[in-house]
């Protein structure tokens, strides 16, 4: 069904429809609204999950956990400092292999305090052993939900969907809204391996020592870099239900651009603009959308950028005392290639990204020696 929604509404009633039995969350700026939205659903009489109000983003974490090792399908979202304040849980949940799924409405970290957008939260748990994506709209949101269950069911591996806070949370945008029964055609009832059961006890987590553990991280890395394929192939059976696209990255404009800007997330709206100014004015550019971050698809990245001359990467996030984040894994993904990658820095702490900027950065990118550039101070 089409409808008019704010985001955190579409996504709360696609959580809803995928059918979930057990939510818990903690309210934090600015996710609050996908689980106030949930909570009004239970409360309705429209969900049969479980809301379980918990006292913390680290007891919301802790009890979709333990939810999740029983066998049932569960749900939790969060933002910034909540999402820092689950980072053990965050590292227990996938050395466990459940595949929980959790909405980071991305948000700047303190200090100084900010509740606006950008996208370090994520990326301070990048390596905690979860896939992660990243939505440009609140369509892409939703259906990245979708997704994010069964891709991670099928590799018991927990999935983090990202959106841009107030951005897409807060927009109200015309969404198709997904019914159960569609979504069933594509997502079947979770069937867990191992669960918890007294009938049959087990041990999650267990103690292991310097004979064991290594082997065991390194059957995580390599199951987190094999997900690829099956993401790449349940996109395209995401298209065959519900006929939209969902890919690991996205190309947009001129086929022979000489210079290319590489993004995540809901800025791409703005680049896409300012990239058709610029090439209306004869400007030989493109963009390059990344939606699939954890796992990185290296080989598609350097399919298309191999052979750009420049290339600009914006990042909403710093390792502080190096450079962009996704700057790094382009420049890791194009290892042995002789383009030029900057990283432009921009959007911090929720300051506007304007068209200005990016053909700013656009320009920029064919004459500057920096291998950082803060845009926009």
């Amino acid at each position: 069904m089409r409808k008019i929604l704010e985001g955190s509404r579409a996504i709360a009633e696609t959580i809803n429809n995928i059918g979930i039995d057990v939510v818990s969350a903690y309210p934090i700026t600015p996710q609050t609204h996908i689980v106030e939205e949930l909570a009004k659903i239970k409360a309705d009489g429209e969900g049969n999950f479980e809301y379980v109000r918990a006292e913390s983003e680290f007891a919301a974490a802790s009890i979709v956990q333990g939810a999740q090792a029983t066998g049932v399908r569960t749900y939790t979202a969060t933002s910034s400092q909540g999402l820092l304040l689950m980072t053990e849980v965050v590292f227990c949940i996938a050395g466990m292999r459940l595949p929980v799924v959790m909405t980071d409405a991305n948000r700047a970290i303190s200090a100084p305090i900010n509740i606006w957008n950008d996208q370090q939260d994520v990326m301070v748990v990048r390596d905690s052993g979860w896939i992660m994506v990243f939505g440009e709209t609140v369509q892409e949101v939703c259906d990245l939900h979708i997704l994010a269950y069964k891709v991670g069911e099928q590799l018991e591996l927990p999935v983090m969907v990202n959106l841009d806070g107030f951005v897409l949370t807060h927009v109200v945008e015309p969404v198709e809204i997904e019914d159960k029964e569609k979504i069933k055609k594509y997502l079947p009832a979770y069937t867990p391996g191992e669960y918890l059961d007294v009938k049959n006890p087990l041990t999650f987590g267990a103690f292991a020592t310097p004979a064991h553990y290594m082997e065991i991280r390194q059957e995580l890395h390599d199951d987190l870099v094999a997900s690829k394929k099956v993401i790449a192939h349940e996109m395209k059976e995401f298209k065959k239900v519900f006929g939209r696209e969902l890919n690991l990255i996205e190309y947009y404009g001129d086929k022979d651009a000489d210079t290319v800007i590489v993004a995540i997330g809901s800025v791409l709206g703005t680049i896409k603009e300012a990239v058709d100014e610029l090439q209306n004015n004869k400007k030989k550019v493109g963009v390059l959308k990344i939606v699939s971050f954890r796992p990185f698809p290296d080989e598609e990245v350097a399919e298309i950028l191999s052979k750009v001359k420049n290339i600009a990467v914006i990042d909403k996030a710093l390792s502080l005392g190096q450079e962009g984040v996704i700057a790094t894994e382009i420049k890791r993904a194009l290892s042995g290639q002789k383009s030029n990658v900057i990283s432009y820095i921009l959007g911090l702490g929720g300051r506007d990204i304007t068209k200005d900027m990016i053909k700013h950065v656009y320009e920029d990118a064919k004459k500057t020696k920096e291998k950082v550039v803060f845009v926009g101070k």
